[in-house]
């Protein structure tokens, strides 16, 4: 039986230049994203210097940017941070729906791994959970994600 070769990203962020994108939208929520993706690539060996927050308005405005940010070269990955929570939103379904196929579509068009850390939750007492209480951190999760995706993607 031959060797099954295995591809894996290592959790290195060293020399990685991320744009995290973060709407405003719920940034008291979001700004716990926001510190738990920061703090999780810089763990991981990024420079402060090569990350830079970009704030938007909300979820429905990201696929824009992310895709002007993609587009300009400067940029290794996208860790996308935002917090859509039904009872606020009227809309939630449109905004959720639209945000997250805009970011695929945005990704797969450019290349770029990209961390989704939009949470869509029924209610506050959600979104806290999942912004640093009992649920974890869900900004740490999209960073990760983005990191081992474009460690993955480098020896592809």
């Amino acid at each position: 039986m031959g060797h099954i070769k295995t591809v894996e990203g290592q959790l290195d962020a060293k020399g990685l230049k991320v744009a995290i994108l973060a709407s405003r939208f719920n940034d008291f929520i979001v700004d716990k994203l926001v510190g738990g993706a920061v703090d999780a690539l810089v763990r991981h060996g990024a420079s402060r210097e090569d990350l830079t927050i970009v704030r938007i308005p909300g979820a429905f405005e990201m696929p824009v940017v992310a895709q002007k940010l993609a587009k300009s070269g400067k940029y290794d990955g996208l860790v996308c941070v935002g917090a859509v929570i039904r009872g606020a939103t009227p809309h939630f379904d449109v905004v959720v729906n639209e945000c997250a196929k805009g970011l695929a579509q945005v990704s797969m068009q450019h290349g770029m791994p990209l961390g989704f850390g939009v949470l869509t939750t029924d209610n506050l007492e959600q979104a806290i959970e999942r912004s640093g209480s009992k649920a974890g951190n869900k900004g740490v999760d999209a960073a990760m994600a983005m990191l081992e995706t474009a460690r993955v993607l480098a020896q592809l």
